[in-house]
């Protein structure tokens, strides 16, 4: 099945029904696109939640290394990693029953996007969740 992002009005929906963004791979390093973009979402009233094994804590929340370490739901599951690690990340986002899984521009891959859709988890790739937002402000 070929990649294909939800509509606008989905993505819309998304932002509305959403409060707890998981960002797999956020950096502590405020240079970093990761930090920037998760900065703007905690600003624009998100709860972030940093998953990254090497980080203690970043923007004021502490770090977990993994997302089965997250305590409550999570809505998004926003993946700030390189395209080959999609399939496990994918894997743990239906584990932990997460709503959404949206990864980064310039980040996709098939067999992550197939196994999510196989578990009816709505899927985004190659798409800025930050660009995307402002769209709907």
């Amino acid at each position: 099945m070929t990649i294909e992002n939800p509509s606008n009005q989905a993505i819309q929906n998304i932002f509305h029904t959403s409060k707890r963004i998981a960002v797999v791979g956020l950096s502590d390093n405020p240079e970093r696109t990761s930090y920037m973009i998760s900065e703007a979402m905690q600003k624009a009233g998100y709860e972030i939640i940093p998953v990254n094994p090497t980080i203690s804590e970043v923007l004021g929340e502490k770090a977990v290394s993994s997302l089965k370490d997250i305590e409550g739901d999570v809505d998004i599951v926003n993946v700030f990693r390189r395209s080959e690690f999609l399939p496990d990340i994918a894997k743990d986002t239906v584990d932990i029953g997460a709503n959404v899984f949206w990864a980064q521009l310039g980040v996709s891959n098939q067999e992550a996007y197939d196994h999510l859709r196989e578990h009816s988890i709505t899927t985004v790739m190659n798409r800025c969740i930050k660009v995307e937002h402002a769209k709907f402000k």
